[in-house]
Order: structure tokens, then sequence, then C-alpha cells
């Protein structure tokens, strides 16, 4: 990953790393999720729903921000919410490959938009728990979207209890909701019952790759997973 740009970024609640291999790609980040942040509390205005269903909603046509979170949602069977960082960061990496970027990654809160031609490492946070920051994946087929939700670690609500739920998609607005759909299902004493639970949730999903859980210390997997790497 030599000669990239990285740049933190924060606007609203949308806390984000961009990286790029040329400025206008920055730049082309950093405008699209301020305006998709702003077509989205504009339609939230006219329809506060939108913003506490914990089910899918009805697809809007516009703006194209609000109906790609309300897809993904209905595809995991989850509120639209729960797709919001990762569409916002896919939409960014879209305007970044306008700009003529070969290399467009947007990290926004955790969830992954990436597309490049060069591998992309990426790490999993995971509050507290001993292998946040310790592991993460080498990314080499893109596009790809990858979301991490967590019941015990996150500050999105979750009504489940794994420590991390990473979901790997195309996308990572589909990403983002999937990782909240599983993380969802991922609770109860029997933790190997608990996280085939999940694993059976990802991949019932249309559009889900692979998937890993770890919970109670426990790791399960399926589908397809990037290579798994040591972070130091």
């Amino acid at each position: 990953m030599k000669n990239l740009l990285k740049e933190s970024f924060i606007f609203k609640e949308s806390q984000c790393v961009i990286i790029a291999d040329k400025p206008e790609g920055i730049q082309a980040a950093k405008e699209s999720i301020k305006q998709n942040r702003r077509k989205l509390e504009d339609y939230i205005k006219t329809n506060p729903k939108f913003l506490h269903a914990l089910k899918p909603v009805p697809i809007p046509s516009k703006p194209l921000v609000a109906k790609l979170m309300a897809e993904a949602a209905e595809k995991a069977n989850v509120g639209p919410m729960a797709a919001v960082a990762g569409v916002l960061a896919d939409l960014a990496v879209k305007a970044m490959l306008r700009a003529g970027c070969k290399v467009a990654v947007v990290e926004n809160g955790g969830e992954v938009s990436a597309m490049a031609n060069t591998p992309i490492d990426v790490a999993v946070a995971a509050g507290d728990t001993p292998l946040s920051k310790k592991f993460g994946f080498r990314l080499t087929e893109f596009p790809v979207g990858v979301a991490t939700s967590s019941g015990r670690f996150s500050h999105a609500l979750s009504f489940g209890d794994a420590d991390v739920a990473t979901v790997f998609c195309k996308n990572a607005g589909l990403a983002d909701a999937a990782a909240t759909a599983v993380c969802n299902v991922v609770k109860g004493e029997n933790y190997q019952a608990a996280i085939q639970q999940g694993i059976d949730k990802a991949l019932s999903i249309q559009g889900v790759e692979g998937v890993l859980i770890i919970y109670k210390g426990f790791t399960g997997t399926a589908g397809k997973l990037p290579q798994i790497i040591k972070i130091n």
C-alpha cells in the first residue's frame, strides 16, 4: 500500500477513514458523505418512521441513500438505519471511482467499502475483547463490503450478545444490515447453538458471501472469507 493517501474525516455521526491513490478521491469521498447525510436527514424529517423502524420499510425511489438503505434492510430483515454507515461508505467509494481513483477505501464507523487494484488490510475492532485489533483480513477481491456488529461493544442497537459478527458482501450497505441481523440472533448459554444460529442467519441472506462470529471466546465461520491476518 505504498504511495496511498489516508485521511480521517468526521462529519456529524460519520467517523471515517478514507484511503485513495489521488487527492481528488479523498475530496470526492468527503463531499459524498456530507451530501448524502444531508439528503438522508431531509428525508427523515418527512419520514420519521425511517429512523426508528426495526423492520424493513417501503423502499423509497429517492434519495438514493435512503433507497439503498431500505433495499439492504429488506434483504436482511432489519430496520433501514442498520445499513446507514455501510451505504454512506459505498456511495463515497463510487464518488472516488468517478474521480478517477484506482484505490478507493472508506471505513465508516467500522464498516468498510473497498475497490482497489492492490491488497488492502483491515483490522477488526471489538471493544475490549482480547482479539480486538489483533487480527484482521487481507482483502484481495473487489468490490467488497465488510461490516462488523457487536452485541457487547457497539453503540448501535443489537438484540444479541455476539462479541463479533463480521459479514462479507459485494457492498458495505448489505454487509452492514446483515451483520446487525446476524448479531441479533447470537445469544444464549449454548455457544455452539448460538454461533450456528448466526451462521444460518447469515447464509439465509441473499448476497452474503462469508461470515465470522466470535461468541464467549469461541469462533465460527462459514462461506468465503478473505485471508485472516495478524495485526501488529
